[in-house]
């Protein structure tokens, strides 16, 4: 990870972050993320990144803490505070801290964080060549276009992969595909490229509105 990080308006050392055990992300998994690739220093879609932060935001009830103009500014100085050319940005915004009991609380103020780390990127002899995946049952939730910090299931899932030595696990619900545990899921076939509809039970994944644009010119 970068050496600084952002949390609740401070910036500070990464060993020095520290958030209340009471926090409902920590406690409830109550928060949303987004993880932005900086190449070249530069965020990567992120107005089209911060409104599907704003899109998981307003899923569970809990209010922007900043205008897209701050994200903007916040995340462009993470970066320049941070080394390397080509970074990944996450940033996570839960809502905060109260005593725990499940019905929102009236007053938490949201906890926000922001850190950076290198961006990895498929090598090229895995882009070349593909990479192992196996199939399973798609048992998470039914809102999957909410960017969670909830991740268990997919947790669960990616280490299925794992054990079975692949790289992915590709997910089908009812007989049809939905993405994978930690990514979208394209198909060619037959010369036609296939996507599963946007809808509640995938990500709205920023890289695959660009293949879609990308694709019509190949």
């Amino acid at each position: 990870m970068g050496d600084t990080v952002y949390l609740n308006g401070e910036f500070m050392p990464l060993e020095k972050a520290r958030i209340p055990v009471l926090d409902r992300g920590f406690i409830f998994g109550d928060g949303v993320y987004e993880v932005i690739p900086a190449y070249s220093r530069h965020p990567f879609q992120l107005p089209e990144h911060l409104r599907r932060l704003q899109n998981s935001l307003d899923a569970i009830r809990l209010a922007n803490p900043m205008t897209d103009a701050e994200w903007t500014r916040l995340i462009h100085d993470l970066i320049a505070r941070n080394a390397g050319e080509d970074q990944s940005v996450y940033l996570q915004v839960t809502r905060g801290v109260a005593k725990r009991d499940h019905v929102f609380p009236n007053d938490a103020r949201p906890t926000v964080f922001v850190m950076s780390g290198p961006l990895a990127t498929p090598a090229k002899d895995l882009v070349d060549n593909g990479v192992p995946c196996i199939t399973a049952t798609d048992y998470r939730w039914l809102k999957c276009n909410v960017k969670s910090v909830s991740l268990l299931a997919n947790c669960l899932l990616r280490q299925s992969a794992a054990d079975a030595g692949a790289v992915e696990v590709v997910l089908f619900r009812d007989g049809y595909l939905t993405e994978a545990s930690a990514s979208n899921v394209f198909v060619v076939r037959n010369g036609k490229l296939l996507a599963p509809p946007k809808n509640h039970l995938v990500l709205p994944g920023i890289t695959y509105d660009v293949v879609l644009e990308l694709a019509p010119r190949a």
